[in-house]
């Protein structure tokens, strides 16, 4: 008997647009907790915990329950939890001392880092061209940091924190594209969402922070905006694009929050931001340049393998 081999399925035609727009929403985020009035750990706290029963209440009404997943896939949602709730905690704490360019621009780091996971689950070290993206986005970065310093020095600690976050927002990804593996979109959000809610709880008490608001305004529209919607099309793109389309996308979101800084703040970029900010923009352009998708099968019937190959294991 013959069996089937699956073909890499071609992502949805909106993926991308889904993409974009999350990073547009997520770009207000910033803005939305300078707005609040309770600490910044305690902003993300009821970020996560406002949308949880909007992400829930779905998947309760249309019957879904949490049963039948493997313990893999559980350990990967708690890990993504964890390390989303702390990505929010260092972020939301970096966003209060840098501009909310920086604070986005270094908060996504996931730019660079999440392709070169992609590089390493595929087996591919990047190529020449690649490897010259991967140095301009470095050099870039260097000089964002280096500018934020020698005008205000109080904006490194913040652009550290944001980096940091970048970095856990890395890993979050890499949970959820695991979980993405075997979930559809929603019940992954929701799981991972319950999962940050408690630490980040933890978090905001262990600082004395304010925890309870006054004005609710701002963290019903960060729950909306960021967790509901924003992470809601994120994680919908996670499952249906690469890493590096991805980690493209990603810079939608320093363009965005600039704008808000500039029209809000009035924080302008200086001379070596711009540069930088172009030296990260021409690295991912270079980086998606060199992505090729997989070509689609000439035909719709799948494909059959003798008998004698079925039988072997193939890698995914």
């Amino acid at each position: 008997m013959a069996e089937t081999v699956d073909t890499p399925r071609a992502p949805h035609r909106l993926a991308f647009a889904a993409l974009i727009v999350a990073n547009v929403l997520l770009a207000f985020g910033p803005w939305l907790v300078r707005l609040s009035d309770t600490g910044p750990v305690a902003a993300a706290f009821w970020r996560v915990t406002l949308a949880a029963p909007l992400l829930i209440a779905p998947l309760l009404a249309g019957g879904w329950r949490p049963v039948g997943l493997g313990k893999g896939v559980w350990v990967m949602i708690a890990i993504a939890g964890l390390s989303f709730a702390a990505d929010l905690a260092s972020w939301h704490l970096g966003i209060l001392r840098t501009t909310l360019a920086n604070a986005t621009l270094f908060g996504n780091v996931a730019t660079l880092i999440f392709p070169l996971y992609g590089f390493l689950v595929l087996r591919a070290w990047p190529t020449r061209v690649q490897g010259v993206a991967l140095i301009l986005a470095a050099i870039g970065a260097a000089l964002l940091m280096g500018q934020s310093y020698s005008l205000n020095p109080r904006h490194l600690v913040g652009d550290l924190l944001c980096l940091f976050a970048g970095v856990l927002y890395t890993l979050y990804f890499i949970c959820m594209a695991r979980v993405r593996d075997t979930m559809s979109p929603l019940p992954a959000l929701a799981l991972s969402t319950i999962a940050g809610m408690l630490p980040l709880l933890i978090f905001a008490w262990v600082l004395g922070e304010r925890i309870l608001p006054g004005n609710w305004t701002p963290l019903i529209g960060l729950a909306l905006a960021s967790q509901v919607f924003g992470q809601g099309l994120m994680i919908y793109a996670l499952g249906q694009l690469s890493p590096l389309i991805v980690g493209l996308g990603l810079l939608t979101q320093p363009a965005v929050a600039a704008a808000v800084g500039w029209l809000v703040y009035d924080e302008r970029l200086g001379t070596a931001d711009w540069i930088g900010a172009v030296l990260v923009a021409i690295a991912l352009v270079l980086v998606r340049r060199t992505h090729r998708p997989p070509l689609a099968p000439a035909a719709t019937e799948p494909r059959l393998v003798p008998e004698e190959l079925a039988s072997e294991e193939t890698p995914r």
